[in-house]
């Protein structure tokens, strides 16, 4: 006898369309957008400035409700902010006055009471991130890494099962961005998390990504997919490859309209 299995995406979206209405008039911010993302999957969004792509972040993950179409999270609706999610912004967002350990413990203080185990396994994220030794220091005593990192073991302290991403390493230096990158891709493949990450930096995308997503200027809309089918762990030695950098130069050329 042969069973049929039935794999739900982690986030799946159809038809997706969001309009605001501005004192300027209505703003079609996406139009039509339909994207997949398999459990497991790391997949990118590159795009121009303002073509709706921290928008289409927020409305899978509930913070915002759509205007027209469908968004799924593990095969349900989405009709209310996710809470098996992970999110982490461009701005750190750690409070000042809480420990690098303490600021990773602050989704589970917000959900219950923290324990033991709990305490042991945010010093675990801190320890795999390079971060061991740094549990009592303070916001201000760490880089912009530093902090990103820390913001990044809050987001997956309760082990959500999708990972979403608003340009988290835009602020960093070079050096630091690919570093990030590194310690990124090792810990997406150490938990097995979905991952849906915004970048404008087509290189980054390429990088992390399964697939990387490229999105035409507002309003929003998915021009083509790009795989990247590099082998895993990818070392930063990639990024001068030429099968790398004919993938780059195949989203730029997308982006600028060239093909």
């Amino acid at each position: 006898m042969v069973t049929n299995t039935v794999t739900t995406n982690a986030i799946e979206t159809r038809q997706l369309s969001q309009v605001f209405l501005t004192k300027h008039g209505v703003v079609h911010a996406l139009e039509e957008i339909d994207i997949a993302v398999r459990q497991g999957e790391f997949v990118s969004i590159v795009g121009p400035s303002g073509c709706g792509k921290s928008t289409l972040l927020r409305l899978v993950a509930g913070l915002q409700p759509h205007s027209f179409g469908e968004i799924e999270f593990n095969g349900s609706p989405v009709t209310k902010p996710q809470t098996n999610a992970g999110i982490v912004f461009q701005g750190d967002a750690l409070l000042e006055w809480r420990s690098a350990l303490d600021n990773v413990l602050l989704q589970v203080d917000m959900r219950r009471r923290r324990t033991a185990a709990d305490v042991e396994r945010a010093r675990e994220l801190l320890a795999s991130v390079g971060l061991a030794g740094f549990e009592k220091s303070l916001p201000h005593q760490m880089s912009g890494g530093m902090r990103q990192r820390v913001a990044i073991c809050r987001a997956i302290i309760h082990e959500p099962a999708v990972l979403l991403m608003d340009e988290p390493f835009g602020a960093l230096d070079a050096l630091t961005r690919e570093q990030m990158m590194v310690d990124l891709q090792a810990m997406w493949q150490s938990t097995g998390m979905s991952v849906l990450f915004i970048t404008h930096s087509i290189q980054e995308a390429v990088y992390l990504s399964d697939r990387v997503i490229v999105m035409g200027a507002r309003p929003g809309r998915v021009l083509a997919e790009v795989a990247c089918d590099f082998e895993r762990p990818r070392p930063l030695s990639l990024l001068a490859a030429p099968e790398f950098n004919t993938a780059v130069a195949d989203i730029r050329n997308l982006l600028e309209g060239k093909i």
